[in-house]
């Protein structure tokens, strides 16, 4: 029985050491930021499936506030430092024209802060146009800071 409790302590205090560990080195920006890219095309497949079906967009309003938010720290994830490795497809403009990137990553989180409240409004017109806005905002930063 001694040994048991004494093997569980042994790996517990492994598991808190570890995890220490990690927390203390921070989090992989790289992996960070691609996972938030990828909810972002989730998000905009949504709106874009909820607005071809002519649906209603109230409940889009949530995504689109989520889209902001994300937005807004676009700019925080990249860092000096975390220009390579994670098979990261970002550009070196970024952190060269970090003015004009963070420019646009404002214009993403106000485009789609917009669209949020087109949907609380439930003014699917309103949505669909400003879906196209969202839309030309991710595809010009593409363009510009994103390796194809």
């Amino acid at each position: 029985m001694k040994f048991t409790n004494r093997a569980a302590l042994t790996a517990a205090a492994a598991l808190i050491l570890t995890a220490t560990t990690a927390s203390a080195a921070g989090p992989d920006l790289i992996a960070v930021r691609q996972a938030g890219f990828s909810l972002t095309a989730g998000a905009f497949g949504q709106i874009r499936t909820v607005v071809a079906a002519k649906g209603d967009v109230k409940p889009l309003e949530n995504v689109a506030k989520g889209l902001a938010k994300y937005g807004a720290v676009i700019p925080t994830l990249f860092p000096k430092g975390t220009e390579t490795g994670g098979s990261t497809k970002a550009l070196a403009e970024i952190w060269t024209d970090t003015p004009g990137f963070e420019k646009a990553a404002a214009a993403f989180s106000a485009s789609a802060t917009k669209l949020a409240e087109l949907a609380k409004a439930g003014d699917l017109d309103g949505v669909t146009a400003e879906m196209k806005v969202l839309g030309d905002s991710c595809g010009g930063c593409h363009k510009t800071y994103r390796a194809k």
